[in-house]
């Protein structure tokens, strides 16, 4: 009983001290923009949800698809139901792992590429994105700029609207992150 108790004590031990290099984002922000010639979209959520191992680097990012919201309510019904088809590929995932080392317990800027699979609209594609992470004050932050184009996640776009839409979406993300607690 005494050598179980010990082995208990030792693998919470360790699961509480990992949990200390878990972060996590509730509520990142992801944007998107896509200048056409007719017209440019823009539309934004702020209720991605994030999650860095800072021990290992992995990185996790997955956004309901539905909770983009446009300028125009007729974008956003159409990115839905004719493009995104929120209803049958409810979200936009990625999941990775940062290349470089980040020492969360110094504050400082780092430059960092992520290597991972992005799935949007149910296809899966490898990606390196480049971003940067910020530490201040126990805080980590990070941020991102890159771009999707519609081809390689089977978003088709009809011809009768390819001057409203840009095949390629420049994707902005920025997620700021608190340490979790058990």
């Amino acid at each position: 009983m005494k050598y179980i108790s010990i082995v208990l004590l030792a693998w919470l031990s360790i699961i509480n001290h990992a949990g200390q290099d878990i972060y996590i984002c509730k509520n990142a922000k992801i944007s998107l923009y896509s200048s056409a010639p007719i017209e440019d979209i823009r539309a934004v959520s702020s209720n991605a949800a994030s999650v860095f191992n800072a021990a290992t680097g992995e990185l996790d990012f997955s956004v309901n698809i539905r909770s983009f919201q446009f300028e125009k309510s007729l974008m956003q019904e159409h990115f839905n139901s004719d493009y995104m088809e929120s209803d049958k590929f409810p979200k936009a995932i990625f999941k990775g792992k940062i290349a470089e080392r980040i020492d969360v317990s110094r504050d400082g800027t780092y430059p960092v590429s992520v290597s991972g699979d992005l799935q949007v609209h149910g296809v899966t594609q490898k990606r390196t994105i480049n971003g940067t992470v910020e530490v201040r004050n126990g805080t980590v932050s990070m941020s991102s700029e890159f771009m999707v184009k519609c081809a390689d996640h089977h978003i088709e776009i009809p011809a009768i609207v390819f001057h409203h839409i840009a095949e390629s979406l420049k994707i902005n993300v920025s997620a700021t992150y608190s340490p979790y607690k058990n």
